[in-house]
C-alpha cells in the first residue's frame, strides 16, 4: 500500500513550534543556509565559497529532523535558500512535500548516481558506512553476525547497543526498510527491542562496546576512525566489523545537499551546491579530520578509510528512504 508522506513524527509538537536555530549573522542579502551536518565540516568545504564567489552566507543549525519539519512548515515561505543534511531520510521529506527545485545536470553529474536521488532535486555531498563495533575480548570474530538482520535473533538478547533514538541509526533502519519491506523490517525491529540496550549515541555505543558493556554495537564508521586519531580516548579496545555482500548493515548513507523551489536567489543557490559538489570541496573534506568519505567523481577519501569501492553497498536509492513510516514503526515496537 502507498502511504502518504509526513512530517516526521514526534519531534516537532505543534505547527507553531520554533526550532531554535544558531546563525552566524543576519544580512539579509545573504544566502540562507539550513544546515544539519557537522558545522565545522561545512565550513571547512565551503571555506572559499565567498570569497571564489562573492556570495555571502548566513547559517541555521539544528538537526536533520527540526530542520526538515522547519521547512514543511514553512512552506513557500521558508528563507531557507539551501538546505543541508546529515543524513538523507530528513531532505526526502522535504522534497515529498515539493519543496526542493531540481539541480543543474552538472551538478549532479560531480556524483555518482548511486550518491543521489533518482528525482535529481537533490544531492550526496558527504558520506557515512554502518558498521557493527565489537569488542574482541568480549566475542571472537568468528562469531560475529553475517547480516545486520541477524541481531534480531534470541542469541543477541542483551548483548547489542543501538542509539535508537538518532538521526543515524533511523537512516540504517530506513535502508532495511527499502531493502526487506514493511514486514519483515518491523519484525526485525521487534527483535532488536528485545535485544538491544539503547544508548543516547553513537559515541555512547562505541564507549559501552570498548567498556564490554555490550560485544557489539550498531553505528558509523567515522565515530570509531575519529577517535582513533586522537589516540583511541574512547574506543582503544572496540574493531570493527564491515558486514559488505550488499547487506543492509553495508548500507552507505549520503549527506544530502538540495534549492529550495521558494529561494529568491536559486542561481547563488544553485552555485552553493554546485561548490559542495565540486572537486575542491570534495578534497576539503578527505583531507578534514571529519573521516567522512568523499563522494566527488574521482575523489578519494581519507587515506585512513576503507575505500568506499570496497565495502560492498546495497544499492539503494536514497531517495527511496521513509523516515516518518521508520518513525511510525520503532514507535510501534518501543523502540521510540
Amino acid at each position: 500500500m502507498t502511504r502518504p508522506r509526513r512530517v516526521i513524527a514526534g519531534l516537532v509538537s505543534t505547527l507553531g513550534a520554533t526550532v531554535a536555530l544558531s546563525g552566524c549573522g543576519s544580512d539579509g542579502d545573504a544566502l540562507t543556509v539550513y544546515s544539519a551536518q557537522h558545522e565545522s565540516l561545512v565550513r571547512a568545504m565551503l571555506e572559499d565559497f565567498t570569497e571564489e564567489t562573492g556570495i555571502e552566507l548566513e547559517f541555521r543549525d539544528a538537526n536533520d529532523s527540526e530542520l526538515a519539519n522547519q521547512i514543511v512548515q514553512e512552506g513557500n515561505a521558508s528563507p531557507a535558500d539551501v538546505f543541508l543534511t546529515e543524513n538523507s531520510p530528513s531532505i526526502d521529506v522535504v522534497d515529498d512535500a515539493g519543496l526542493l527545485a531540481p539541480l543543474d545536470q552538472a551538478t549532479l553529474d560531480q556524483v555518482g548516481e548511486q550518491y543521489r536521488p533518482g528525482s535529481g532535486n537533490w544531492v550526496g555531498f558527504a558520506a557515512r558506512s554502518t558498521v557493527l563495533a565489537y569488542n574482541p575480548a568480549e566475542i571472537p570474530e568468528g562469531e560475529l553476525p553475517a547480516s545486520i538482520l541477524d541481531l534480531a535473533a534470541p542469541q543477541w538478547q542483551g548483548r547489542v547497543g543501538i542509539a535508537a533514538g538518532g538521526a543515524d541509526f533511523q537512516a540504517i533502519v530506513s535502508a532495511v526498510l527499502a531493502m526487506e519491506g514493511e514486514d519483515a523490517t518491523r519484525e526485525w525491529l521487534t527483535g532488536l527491542e528485545r535485544n538491544s540496550e539503547v544508548y543516547a549515541s553513537n559515541t555512547a555505543v562505541m564507549k559501552a562496546v570498548d567498556e564490554g558493556e555490550v560485544p557489539v554495537g550498531v553505528m558509523y564508521h567515522y565515530y570509531w576512525y575519529r577517535d582513533q586519531a586522537e589516540g583511541g580516548l574512547t574506543g582503544d579496545d572496540a574493531a570493527l566489523h564491515y558486514f559488505r555482500n550488499q547487506d543492509p548493515g553495508a548500507f552507505v548513507s549520503v549527506s544530502g545537499a538540495g534549492v529550495l523551489a521558494s529561494s529568491d536567489r536559486a542561481e547563488d543557490a544553485q552555485r552553493l551546491v554546485e561548490y559542495l559538489t565540486s572537486t575542491a570541496a570534495q578534497e576539503r573534506l578527505a583531507d578534514s579530520d571529519a573521516l567522512e568519505y568523499a563522494v566527488g567523481t574521482g575523489v578519494a577519501s581519507a587515506e585512513a578509510l576503507p575505500p568506499l569501492e570496497e565495502l560492498q553497498a546495497p544499492a539503494v536509492d536514497p531517495g527511496t528512504l521513509d523516515a516518518p513510516l521508520v518513525t511510525e514503526l520503532m514507535q510501534e515496537v518501543g523502540l521510540l
